[in-house]
């Protein structure tokens, strides 16, 4: 009996414990259909589901949906939804739930960078009190992968920006902006006996100093998102463990391809002729970063290796010699906009200026706060910008939303018919005629699409040895911590 007690005991203890959290910068807006930042994504992720999940080693597994079914012919994908699953606000999950968030997404009125996801579906519609099919115009075999980012919110929501309601292990509680914001553990978690923790508070600490600092101090027990030189200092400090991973997202340049310079694809050639991306990375990522194709490397089924890009052997004079075959007057002007509050990417941006610019460019930096960064990205109000995009688990997931004409993030106004044509085909292959077909996409894309892609870095976070269980995903989702405990 004495025994049981101290168990028992030793379980509340744990339990009453809020995770301390340390982000660089404050969440943009709460709407999981219109949030595309990750300090947002990496909030939202603890509170809302899909009816799918990528896990830790970019598989599709259940989530909402603990069962599906697919049809023959590739169409009809028909989902059981868990029992007993309910939002924060108390209301039990149903088909029309999903009906609902799907027409959410697919509204213009919206502006979901989510939408294009779903162009391949035909209708959705209930099947019966406890399912939900979703019918396709095409087959799309990435479209497991693409339903877990699919938020379910409730039918009838509003003002999810400021009063998230979702179905994840912890709810919203309190948000400071620039300060702080506060979830609570959700008691009546479909997943029994999960969240442990009592709740999650995110601290918002621009300065990596101070992060570094409240971790080894114990003020913080968890920081998500580590820069490699942090990495470095951390690593041997007793009590904290730092954690790595190969990151699906990567650093870039983006164009916009209808006003000059960068309709003109030799240009686009050109700034990657200009580029040393092991020089890029020694200098911003402190080596630990492996120059950016257009897939991660994580993507071990899909990736080519960048050695089969000729652009990528940096060439100044080539890149001269481009800008002139194009018409073009040296120096080649561009105004590039920063995403200033994420340090690696201003690091980035002032060694792609000194490179350009020794390569027939002058590159001028806006550095820009990430709220004006984020409209202007949106509106296509750019010639380029420098900031961090995220891939997918699928290629379809990323280079259908991406680089595909009309995609919700295809904000780079780029459009290319080879390219569109792969894509279609791919969605409808086989796994090893998909191999082949993403293979050209990636070699079209490499030197004169709409984006430079420059590095994939190493992911990294740090943890107090007091938080148990946590498991770093090349996603940046934070939904593992319903998972975590904390021991004294």
């Amino acid at each position: 009996m004495a025994i049981g007690i101290a168990l028992g005991a030793a379980a509340l203890s744990a339990r009453a414990q809020v995770l301390e959290i340390a982000t660089d910068q404050s969440p943009v807006g709460l709407d999981p259909h219109v949030a595309t930042a990750f300090s947002t994504t990496m909030v939202l992720s603890t509170i809302y589901e899909g009816l799918t999940a990528i896990d830790a080693d970019l598989h599709v597994v259940p989530a909402l949906a603990d069962s599906w079914t697919v049809s023959s012919d590739g169409l009809t994908y028909t989902f059981r939804l868990r029992p007993s699953v309910t939002f924060h606000d108390g209301k039990k999950l149903g088909p029309a739930d999903v009906v609902a968030s799907v027409a959410r997404v697919r509204d213009p009125k919206t502006g979901s960078p989510f939408a294009s996801r779903f162009a391949v579906v035909d209708r959705v519609e209930p099947d019966g009190d406890s399912g939900v099919r979703f019918v396709l115009s095409a087959p799309s075999a990435s479209f497991l992968a693409q339903l877990a980012a699919l938020a379910i919110v409730p039918s009838g929501s509003d003002d999810l920006a400021k009063q998230p309601d979702g179905t994840g292990p912890f709810r919203f509680k309190e948000w400071q902006p620039n300060t702080f914001i506060a979830l609570d553990r959700n008691p009546a978690y479909w997943q029994q006996g999960h969240p442990s923790l009592a709740g999650l508070r995110f601290e918002i600490v621009p300065e990596p100093t101070t992060r570094q600092l409240g971790l080894t101090g114990g003020t913080y027990q968890l920081l998500p998102t580590l820069d490699a030189a942090t990495a470095a200092t951390l690593k041997g400090v007793p009590g904290v463990q730092v954690l790595a991973a190969e990151d699906l997202a990567y650093s870039l340049i983006g164009v916009n391809t209808t006003s000059p310079p960068f309709d003109n694809a030799a240009v686009r050639e050109a700034l990657n002729y200009a580029l040393d991306r092991t020089q890029i990375a020694q200098a911003a990522y402190y080596g630990q970063a492996a120059a950016a194709g257009p897939l991660s490397p994580a993507l071990r089924d899909w990736a080519l290796p960048v050695t089969e890009y000729p652009c990528y052997r940096p060439d100044p004079a080539k890149a001269k010699a481009l800008l002139q075959q194009a018409g073009m007057t040296l120096p080649v002007k561009v105004t590039v906009n920063v995403l200033g509050s994420l340090r690696l990417v201003v690091d980035v941006a002032q060694v792609v200026q000194a490179q350009a610019n020794r390569a027939g460019f002058e590159i001028s930096l806006n550095v820009q706060e990430a709220g004006r960064f984020i409209q202007d990205w949106r509106a296509g109000n750019f010639a380029a910008f420098a900031s961090l995009n995220s891939g997918g688990p699928d290629p379809d997931d990323y280079f259908g939303r991406t680089f595909q004409t009309g995609g919700a993030t295809n904000v780079f106004r780029y459009s290319d018919a080879m390219l569109d044509r792969l894509l279609a085909e791919a969605r409808a292959a086989a796994p090893a005629r998909r191999k082949t077909l993403y293979a050209e996409a990636q070699r079209l894309l490499a030197c004169d699409g709409p984006v430079v892609h420059l590095e994939y870095g190493t992911l990294f976070a740090a943890v107090r040895s007091a938080v148990q269980g946590f498991r770093l995903s090349p996603t940046r989702s934070l939904l593992g911590l319903r998972d975590v405990s904390m021991v004294k």
